[in-house]
């Protein structure tokens, strides 16, 4: 299998612009440097030689303040504060985790190399899994970046090792893009690190010198394990590099600093960028006849040395299980007020790092327990086997589902266990035991292949056979071959690991081919981070998840999106599910996820920020758009607080969410233009994330009486066709806005300069600088500026012809601009003309209706199954399935439960993802389509968009422009005697004005 890249994906082009941004105004450099390697003294034996070559490093010509200028901007129109100063050369990049972030951060590395001539990157990761999958996305998508960047064919990477420091003076002298793959342990330790060290097979030069001379483009991959915590030895690290700039990437960043693009992990699940999450809860009920006690943690609390356990408590005349803080010497028999528990004492409790204890003292003897260990309660491999068995009965489910759709795709299962030895030891010989975890799936396995529901999964299969060969495990490896617990802490350590991760990654493709009959995953902690793979739909938690951060990580696992057999990314939750098997409670989970992604990435659900709306557009008089701004934001924020909508901390308090629901906020006049845009914003935050439960997930069946009624068949009628498009330029038209655009563009001014004056203050604090003043920009005149090629460059940013941008260039009047900043007005010249194409594009599609034998059949409804699950579905009686699957309980239930009400709506059905209108940007999902009948007056057929306004008549946004699409295919089909009509509106009662 090969994985195919995508390289349209909107929100990925936003992350990589976000970057290359920075630099707006910057010319392309391409700067000369000479590496120079030092004579050494003859009588102590050093060469003695002097050679210098040739080399390219990264030069950066901007000013603080254009900097700051720039970033700002970003910041702004990505609905970002805006800083207020430049503070620090590092900017930050939040992506969920599976939404592409290796992807996005090589392809930035070509875009800043097309845009700015910068050759040198250093790319800094935590771990060796991280560094090997780094390396591989690195070799899989060569070919891909090639295509993309012509300019860039011949690039070089290459992994750091310290034994071989000479691959860094190539690396320094190279005149070809230069990517260095490093993990942070092998640059971090100047005492014992040859980076630090002169080599001779650097020519007498420290390789970090080499480095540091080249100014490189550093990029973090997880900055949060990179930096080094409160001692920082990682960022000392990268600051010894002397980069250029720093780029953080993570989902889960500790230290903010300049952030210039955001894509959380709210952002993207109502994108469907990644895998919706369902829980499937083992929980025990009744479990209270045997003393259980449970050890959490312990801590040392000024002085007072207690322990957090977990016991079954009487409370209220039940039973139930709590949390205890206790200290030596509790008698467990009064904190519970259970006679059970007679003669159970609390004994010595330690505390620190890697050893924390309790001793327990109980009838028969004495327990030392760790946290996570326990006693008593329901037999704890019981519960494992019944995960196990729940694992595997979700993963054929999926698979069953998958092959009677005619989905190419292979299902993935994984577990997290406690101990490898849980899984596989070894004998005094050397060979391999199945340890507990192994038996009971290969028997839960066989089990299940023989139930009558999956002999179609099994006919051709030896089951005594094909048991064994479906799972295996993923630990460190040892020099011998065994396999051990998974640490990075040492060198030791890191080479096992990197003995694993190497198999991992090279296997991935393969892990994704029918070929492959593996398709169970035991891990220890080898793949907590660095490693994921597509296709894993059950990840199953054998051990404690422990940690917030450690949750999301493990999640993180199975995010990503899947892929079929020809390596092509499938879209939509109704493939894209990821089943969790946990022994918490649905609703435990949802609430520990949530608050560790409000600790992990700064989101505060329920809460309105006071920068929240400064991106929404504002349109002027003469119809250019700015963005509502910061200050304007702070005034509808005052309002909603104001009028008691938030608290003063910005909290969302329940009339808001009463005064959504009912549709009755009112904001003041002033705001009416962006009125949609805020109310949808408010949405969001006023909900929580959203976790599906695995146990209420419901096959959604049709209604037959409706589905073959003669209503809904001269409804499915007017609305099935199918159609293709063609674009129709005006040539002229084209060309005349194009020039106008750049035209009414704003001002290019040359390289400018400013002093800033600060009073320096030393004290017992430490030294500070407080700015006092600063002057006015004077120009620099530039006169050895090499000017670019313009209209090469233009033809690669607007793909437009050299004659067309000759034209448009010199309508414009602005040439001259070109000579003051070249590379600024590249910038502007390149963003007129695309944004006046995409508008050209939707004005002139045309669109055309196929045949009579290409349409939606009526029997899709039947055929291709939904899903749906109960705290997002609604009964009916109207509709063409016996519920409406909605992704919100704003607009969507609320339009269902009125067309459930009003007497005028005959028959409905809620379009299913399946029902697509092709788009020049892909393809459009409609969302409703209506028959009404009112007494007297002839039936009304409709197909109603409900999404939110915001956009609606905004071409600029995707998804407005989509939609826009969408209104001239029904045109198109609204042919002959009573035709549906394509309305918008977020009511029935707004439907209803159109009959």
């Amino acid at each position: 299998m090969k994985l195919h890249f995508e390289d349209n994906l909107d929100y990925q082009h936003a992350a990589v612009e976000s970057v290359a941004a920075l630099f707006k105004g910057q010319e392309i450099n391409r700067t000369e440097f000479t590496v120079t390697y030092r004579s050494g003294d003859a009588a102590q034996g050093s060469f003695g030689v002097t050679e210098s070559e040739l080399g390219i490093g990264n030069k950066l010509e901007l000013l603080d303040d254009e900097i700051l200028e720039n970033m700002r901007e970003i910041q702004l129109k990505n609905g970002l504060r805006p800083s207020e100063s430049l503070t620090s050369g590092d900017f930050t990049v939040e992506m969920e985790t599976g939404t592409g972030k290796t992807y996005v951060y090589l392809r930035t590395i070509f875009e800043l190399n097309k845009r700015y001539g910068f050759t040198k990157f250093v790319i800094v990761v935590p771990s060796v899994a991280i560094k090997e999958g780094t390396y591989k996305t690195l070799q899989i998508t060569r070919e891909h970046f090639e295509n993309l960047y012509p300019m860039a064919k011949g690039y070089e990477y290459f992994q750091y090792d310290s034994g071989k420091p000479g691959t860094v003076r190539n690396f320094a002298t190279s005149p070809n893009i230069q990517i260095m793959v490093v993990t942070v342990g092998a640059i971090n330790k100047k005492d014992v690190n040859n980076l630090y060290k002169e080599s001779e097979k650097t020519g007498g030069e420290k390789p970090i010198d080499l480095v540091r001379a080249t100014n490189p483009i550093i990029i973090v991959d997880e900055p949060q394990s990179v930096d080094g915590g409160m001692t920082g030895r990682g960022k000392e690290a990268l600051e010894a590099m002397n980069p250029l700039c720093t780029l953080r990437y993570s989902a889960t960043h500790v230290d903010k600093h300049h952030m210039v693009y955001r894509l959380d992990a709210v952002d993207a699940y109502e994108r469907e960028l990644v895998k919706q999450i369902e829980v499937a809860s083992l929980e025990v009920e009744g479990g209270h006849n045997k003393p259980y006690v449970k050890l959490i943690s312990t801590e040392n609390r000024r002085g007072a040395i207690t322990a957090r356990i977990e016991a079954d408590a009487l409370s209220g005349g039940k039973v139930r299980r709590q949390i205890f803080t206790v200290e030596d010497g509790d008698d467990l028999e009064q904190e519970t007020g259970r006679e059970l528990y007679a003669n159970f004492r609390v004994g010595t409790i330690t505390v620190g790092k890697d050893n924390q204890t309790m001793e327990l003292s109980m009838p028969g003897g004495e327990e030392t327990l760790r946290p996570g260990d326990e006693v008593g309660g329901v037999n704890a491999d019981d519960l494992k086997r019944l995960m196990i068995r729940r694992t595997i009965k979700e993963h054929l489910d999926k698979e069953m589902r998958f092959a009677a759709q005619k989905r190419e795709v292979k299902v993935l299962s994984l577990f997290f266990i406690d101990s490898v030895d849980f899984y596989r030891q070894y004998d005094a010989d050397g060979n391999i035991v199945k340890g507990k975890y192994a038996l009971m799936f290969e028997e839960e396995y066989r089990k299940l292949a023989k139930h009558p529901d999956y002999q179609t999964l099994f006919e051709k299969v030896d089951l005594d056979i094909d048991a064994d060969e479906v799972h295996n495990g993923y630990f460190s490896i040892d020099k011998k071959g065994g396999w051990t617990e998974t640490a990075d802490n040492n060198q030791t350590n890191r080479d096992n690991a990197e003995r694993a991760y190497n198999l991992i990654m090279k296997d991935k493709e393969k892990l994704l081919s029918f070929d492959s009959k593996l398709k169970f995953i035991f891990s220890h902690s080898a793949l907590k981070e660095g490693w994921d793979n597509p296709n894993v739909f059950q990840i199953c938690a054998l051990r404690d998840i422990g940690t917030e951060r450690e949750r999301r990580q493990t999640l993180g696992r199975g995010l990503r999106l899947c892929v079929n057999q020809e390596g092509q990314r499938l879209r939509g939750f109704d493939v894209n599910t990821l089943t969790v098997i946990a022994t918490e409670s649905y609703e435990q989970f949802a609430d520990n996820l949530q608050k560790e992604i409000e600790a992990d990435t700064g989101i505060r659900f329920g809460v309105v920020e006071k920068h929240q709306f400064a991106n929404l557009a504002v349109t002027a008089e003469d119809g250019t758009t700015s963005p509502l701004g910061v200050d304007r934001s702070e005034e509808v924020w005052t309002y909603l607080k104001d009028n008691g909508f938030v608290d003063a901390k910005g909290k969302v308090q329940d009339t808001l969410r009463t005064a959504l629901k009912d549709n009755t906020l009112t904001l003041p006049e002033d705001f009416s233009e962006q009125e949609d845009g805020i109310k949808d914003i408010l949405r969001k935050l006023a909900g929580k994330l959203d976790i599906k439960n695995a146990d209420e997930r419901i096959t959604i069946r049709t209604r037959e009486a409706i589905l073959e009624s003669e209503g809904f068949k001269a409804l499915w009628d007017r609305i099935k066709h199918k159609t293709t498009y063609r674009v129709e330029f005006d040539n002229a038209k084209l060309i005349e806005d194009c020039a106008r655009a750049i035209t009414d563009g704003p001002s290019i001014t040359k390289t400018r300069a400013q002093f800033r004056v600060a009073d320096i203050a030393i004290g017992k604090s430490g030294v500070q600088a407080s700015e006092t003043s600063a002057s006015g920009f004077t120009s620099i005149s530039e006169s050895d500026i090499e000017l670019p090629d313009l209209l090469t460059d233009l033809q690669d940013k607007t793909q437009l012809t050299r004659k067309s941008l000759v034209k448009i260039l010199t309508d414009s009047r602005r040439l001259p601009d070109f000579k003051k900043n070249p590379q600024e007005f590249i910038d502007l010249a390149s963003e007129a003309i695309n944004r006046t194409k995409r508008l050209a594009l939707v004005d002139g599609i045309k669109y055309q209706r196929v045949g009579d034998d290409h349409y939606y059949a009526q029997e899709l409804f039947k055929q291709e199954e939904l899903t749906g699950y109960l705290k997002n579905t609604l009964q009916t009686q109207k509709s063409v399935y016996e519920h409406v699957v909605y992704d919100s309980a704003g607009v969507e239930r609320r339009f269902a439960e009125e067309l459930e009400a009003n007497e005028a709506v005959k028959v409905y059905a809620k379009l299913p993802g399946w029902f697509k209108v092709p788009t020049p940007l892909g393809t459009y999902n409609p969302d409703w389509a209506v028959l009404i009948e009112e007494e007297g007056q002839e039936k009304l057929y409709f197909v109603v968009e409900t999404k939110g306004s915001g956009w609606w008549d905004d071409l600029r946004h995707k998804e407005g422009a989509k939609i826009a699409c969408g209104k001239e295919h029904f045109a198109v089909l609204a042919q002959g005697e009573n035709p549906a009509k394509y309305i918008h509106a977020t009511s029935v009662g707004d439907m209803m004005k159109h009959s």
